[in-house]
């Protein structure tokens, strides 16, 4: 098992949710409706689900659902991107769709450079370059020691 297929967030709104993914940062699905009980985008590798959270919870375990409470999961999202400059890109996109900027893009430790936004429901995502950074023909980052 070295595959992770579809990522999944439960989210509080469904309508906010696909209008930030799909008409906000330019998610691509083939769901017209605003407020299907599920939608799946499609990108590069891995398929990106919204389902509502209530529903999710009830799915994992309906005699006992896990509780849905806000506060930071210790669970990121990212977006690597190809230069500085489209870093810079992402986040005034992100902006303007609504996200809340956590973190302005800036140089770190590691030599490359970063910020964090967060969705309507409270996901972090990370915008980063690396100077190393590599992708290959699927556009997937390619990580080599």
């Amino acid at each position: 098992m070295n595959r992770i297929n579809i990522i999944c967030l439960g989210v509080r709104n469904m309508e906010r949710s696909i209008t930030f993914y799909k008409d906000g940062l330019g998610f691509k699905t083939y769901e017209e409706d605003y407020n299907p009980a599920v939608i799946f985008f499609d990108t590069d590798g891995t398929k990106f689900e919204l389902y509502p959270l209530d529903l999710l919870a009830e799915d994992i375990n309906p005699e006992d659902p896990p509780p849905s409470k806000a506060g930071f999961s210790g669970v990121t999202l990212a977006y690597n991107a190809k230069t500085k400059k489209e870093v810079d890109e992402i986040v005034d996109l992100a902006r303007n769709a609504g996200a809340k900027i956590v973190k302005e893009p800036q140089d770190v430790f590691w030599g490359g450079y970063h910020a964090y936004f967060s969705d309507p429901d409270g996901y972090y995502w990370e915008v980063a370059w690396g100077p190393n950074f590599e992708y290959g023909e699927d556009n997937m980052l390619v990580l080599t020691p």
